[in-house]
């Protein structure tokens, strides 16, 4: 695997060595989820309305996975700075450690909230069925995703996104099998399962993930010491590790709640309105790829020169990330805005999911420089070991503002979905402004402030 100093060589080369395999990796991650969409829509619209909302609850319990990876990337990429090779092994083991016993209480827990959740945004029917199956299927597959998060994390604190981009590159490929396999089956062979083989094609492609990942922390040069004993929880560690991890994992969860605030407004419009708004995310996704590619590969960067006392390759790096991924998102808006429709055709061929879908994307054509400046601002503070900051954003810009400024726009003013579009946009914008205000403030704090020194 590879382990690169970040703290040497000019920031331009490690933008493209991270960036490059990173935006390839998540591009084979939303693949495969439309893979899944696909095969969804091969069966109905219920299908794929029951997918969208029983992913949705499932992905408030891997926001745990993603707060690990990145408290992973910001200490171990701090510890490599420092070159102190000790702290760093401690890091990885304990972080896996964590991750293991997150797990275990998650799916307890999971199974006990999960259909509460998906019955709480959707009407009783059959994609509430659907959907509610589908995540007890999932949360066999929650393993494999958290411990898959916290080893990337090591890996890419180490200069290392491509591991991961091999993993989700054949995983991929075999969603594309398992999918008719499962769902289909085989005649005398394989039972078919219908719906439920695209959640247990899911639980063996990223299972299969997790090892592949895993197995290369464990080659990195600073394990090569390690010993089984130092997976045992060690509270000191576990309590640095859970600082730097729960404000982020309660931003993504909150992310994920203001998810569930959109589909409950969208369902009073119908089925038909809640499956468009899941293909239209994967699209969104799908462009946003090379801009959280980037984004991503600002946090291992910034954490270790940040580590290293180099706060002025910090902030060379953060101005690097904004005037580049300015560019990227320039250049997306107008797919967005004249491609939606096309895009969505190609995953349904309901035109009132199409409809829906491409107002969606037309209304975020505008919002996706704003998104690249507030994911670079969550990798810059997550790597100023200020984590607690992207979860005020949070609380506001998901979670109060798209709440509120959608019950005004639906509510107060009788919109349709496009109330819905408009008050994302509203809490996004304002959202942004005072993450701005916030950065600012911690870069005087932290690296004497935003602007060139000298």
């Amino acid at each position: 695997m590879r382990d690169i100093d970040l703290t040497q060589g000019p920031i331009s080369g490690h933008f493209r060595t991270l960036a490059v395999p990173a935006a390839m990796g998540m591009l084979f991650s939303t693949l495969y989820n439309v893979v899944d969409v696909y095969f969804a829509g091969q069966i109905s619209t219920d299908a794929q309305a029951g997918m969208s909302i029983g992913f949705q609850a499932f992905f408030i319990m891997m926001s745990v996975g993603f707060g690990i990876g990145s408290a992973m990337g910001a200490l171990v990429g701090n510890a490599r700075g420092r070159k102190d090779d000790d702290e760093a092994r401690l890091f990885i083991l304990q972080g896996l450690s964590f991750a293991i016993v997150a797990t275990i209480l998650l799916i307890c827990l999971g199974a006990a909230i999960g259909p509460l959740l998906i019955q709480l945004v959707s009407e009783p029917g059959p994609y509430r069925s659907a959907g509610t199956g589908y995540f007890y299927w999932l949360l066999a597959a929650l393993p494999g995703f958290l411990l898959a998060f916290s080893a990337n994390g090591v890996l890419q604190a180490h200069g290392d996104s491509v591991t991961m981009q091999r993993a989700m590159m054949g995983a991929f490929v075999a969603n594309i099998g398992l999918n008719p396999l499962f769902i289909y089956g085989v005649p005398g062979v394989v039972p078919g399962m219908g719906f439920n083989g695209i959640a247990l094609a899911t639980i063996v492609s990223q299972s299969a993930v997790m090892l592949f990942v895993v197995r290369a922390v464990l080659r990195v040069r600073v394990m090569q010491d390690a010993s089984w004993a130092e997976l045992w929880p060690h509270l000191p560690t576990y309590r640095a590790i859970l600082v730097q991890m729960a404000p982020t994992s309660l931003s993504f969860t909150v992310l994920f709640v203001s998810g569930f605030v959109v589909q409950f407004a969208l369902s009073q419009f119908g089925g038909h309105a809640i499956a468009a708004y899941g293909i239209a995310l994967r699209i969104e996704q799908i462009l946003l790829l090379p801009v959280l590619g980037m984004t991503g590969a600002l946090l291992p960067i910034a954490a270790q020169n940040f580590g290293a006392g180099d706060h002025a390759r910090v902030r060379e790096a953060l101005w690097f990330c904004w005037k580049l991924g300015l560019a990227m998102t320039i250049g997306a808006a107008p797919i967005l805005w004249f491609g939606g429709g096309f895009a969505m055709a190609l995953f349904t061929d309901d035109p009132e999911v199409i409809a829906v879908g491409q107002s969606y994307l037309r209304v975020d054509s505008f919002l996706f420089t704003i998104y690249m400046m507030l994911f670079s601002i969550n990798s810059f503070l997550q790597a100023m070991k200020r984590p607690i900051w992207t979860l005020w954003i949070s609380i506001y810009r998901p979670g109060f503002g798209v709440a509120f400024f959608v019950w005004v726009l639906i509510g107060l003013f009788d919109m349709d979905v496009w109330g819905v579009w408009l008050g994302i946009a509203i809490a996004v914008t304002t959202g942004w402004m005072i993450a701005l205000v916030i950065t600012a403030r911690v870069a005087r704090q932290e690296i004497n402030g935003l602007r060139p020194v000298g």
